[in-house]
């Protein structure tokens, strides 16, 4: 019954019990992302930002809002990426009262967004997770050397993460290409004029986006001093084409004198990874699933586009379940060192192989009660679950060691090995079931934490599962692995001269002819 029921646990934690890295944070903070298409001026995602804010003035749930435009927020939270500067993207930091209101709130964005109340951004809200930083749940990667075939294969994952039920608000992290203004420039003319492409380049830019020319303090920062042409006269298109380039001799020209301006789509922003351009499909998941189960059931999904993938290019998951498998490989190496210890210390302690390996196989015998308290409480199954079973590992172990201590006493005192295995667990039963009382207390008050919660949950499944096993299967364990009779068995008093030692002699045994000792 307990082998069956502990292969019943490890199916069910594979495949039922769902997966969480680490467990999302209660804090009452929300996070809104705005995202203007690449190449948007920063004056166009203000405006986005200020309509955000004055829906936000129409509901009580907001304590404080904090706006931080062309760039992301300060690392407040230890899970938290600052984002890079960009003049599309914007990010609102919005304090609640409580997590209630934190997901009345977000629902109200969501539902306003979704509805097209900000037709020319896309609005992202989440909430503070604990671990390391994932900025989106499930995402899959793909590298290679030529930008268009890139393109195009991001495109056929992005169709197949879409087409996912589980899945929402897919994107790059590449964004769409942006509208450029390309300079073709007459090298006769430059030549005839005394200028050079990168001189007139450099020109431009002044005039266009400006040049840093000092800083200057303010408050508690330092601004840089940028001077430029006004934007009537400089950020205008219209007005492009008649910018006044200087000669070195000090005459003007205008810049279509010397340069054809084409306009052209062009990629705004190139991610690499090792060396290799790198575009990520990335997704956000529907509430109520977790991250991993959503990537693992999306991976059987992508079989034939990972056999049709064109050489020199590669696909790989991420998210979660990378950050994940890194955690894991992070232990991996510990585990060996940690049983050799285990062993090398329950050997000291047994002095017995068989009885050390009795004391091992309980080692695992903690899911039996670990998987139904996950699946009764609907808690993740993540890292603190993990620690949760290394903890319970070492409780049954321990309590196997107290037990086979206690028959080892009792056969020592002279019962039968049958009688010792049933008076050891006898005398046993009082403390193992108060100490699991008393660690069920104590473990009680973290099931309510958000973060300590899912190993609250295997400490206590497992502690009352680990103490029907340490009166009942322990000592059947013991008794098919050791074995069992009927037959006494004397106490051994040791000997000082080095000898055998020999029985007690039974005092109810009298030879014949002489008198009974009184």
């Amino acid at each position: 019954v307990t082998f069956g029921s502990l292969v019943l646990a490890g199916v069910l934690l594979a495949l039922v019990v769902p997966k969480q890295f680490f467990p999302s944070s209660d804090r009452p903070e929300v996070l809104v992302e705005v995202y203007m298409p690449k190449g948007t001026d920063i004056e166009a995602t203000r405006k986005v930002v200020e309509k955000i804010e004055a829906d936000l003035r129409t509901r009580e749930e907001p304590r404080f809002v904090d706006s931080y435009i062309g760039a992301g927020a300060p690392r407040f939270f230890l899970s938290l990426n600052p984002e890079l500067p960009d003049p599309s993207f914007a990010k609102l930091v919005i304090l609640t009262g409580s997590a209630a209101e934190r997901d009345d709130l977000v629902a109200f964005v969501r539902e306003r967004a979704e509805s097209g109340a900000y037709p020319a951004a896309r609005v992202r809200l989440q909430t503070l997770l604990f671990g390391p930083p994932v900025p989106y749940p499930v995402t899959f990667r793909v590298a290679g050397p030529d930008l268009g075939t890139l393109r195009e294969l991001a495109a056929e994952v992005d169709a197949i993460m879409r087409a996912d039920p589980r899945t929402r608000d897919v994107n790059y992290d590449w964004g769409g290409r942006a509208a450029s203004l390309e300079l073709s420039f007459d090298q006769t003319r430059l030549r005839l004029l005394g200028l050079d492409p990168a001189t007139v380049a450099q020109q431009v830019s002044t005039l266009t986006s400006g040049v840093t020319v000092s800083q200057a303090r303010l408050g508690n920062r330092t601004v840089d001093v940028v001077v430029r042409t006004p934007p009537a006269t400089g950020q205008d298109l219209g007005t492009l084409r008649d910018l006044p380039i200087r000669t070195p001799g000090g005459g003007v020209v205008p810049l279509s004198g010397i340069a054809e301006l084409k306009p052209m789509m062009q990629e705004a922003l190139i991610v690499g990874r090792d060396r290799q351009p790198t575009i990520t499909v990335r997704a956000d998941i529907q509430a109520g699933l977790q991250p991993p189960d959503v990537t693992a059931a999306l991976l059987p999904k992508f079989d034939e586009f990972i056999e049709t993938l064109p050489s020199g290019y590669t696909f790989e998951p991420g998210g979660s379940v990378e950050e994940s498998s890194k955690a894991n490989e992070a232990l991996a190496p510990l585990f060996p060192i940690m049983i050799a210890l285990m062993l090398v210390i329950i050997m000291l302690q047994t002095r017995s192989f068989i009885l050390t390996g009795l004391v091992f196989a309980t080692a695992p015998l903690g899911m039996i009660g670990a998987v139904p308290a996950l699946l009764l409480t609907a808690s993740p199954f993540g890292f603190n679950a993990i620690l949760g079973l290394i903890g319970l590992a070492g409780i049954l172990m321990r309590n196997t060691l107290i037990l086979v201590d206690q028959i080892e006493i009792e056969k020592n005192a002279g019962a039968n090995s049958r009688d010792a295995v049933v008076e050891a667990t006898v005398r046993r039963a009082r403390p193992v079931i108060l100490t699991a009382l008393a660690a069920i207390l104590a473990f009680s008050p973290l099931t309510l934490s958000s973060f300590w919660g899912p190993l609250a949950v295997v400490l206590i499944g497992g502690t009352i599962v680990g103490t029907a096993l340490t009166l009942f299967f322990l000592p059947a364990l013991y008794a098919l692995m050791v074995g069992v009779d009927d037959e006494d068995s004397a106490p051994q008093t040791p000997r000082t001269d080095g000898a055998a030692p020999d029985a007690i002699p039974d005092a109810s045994i009298v030879p014949p002819g002489a008198q009974p000792a009184t």
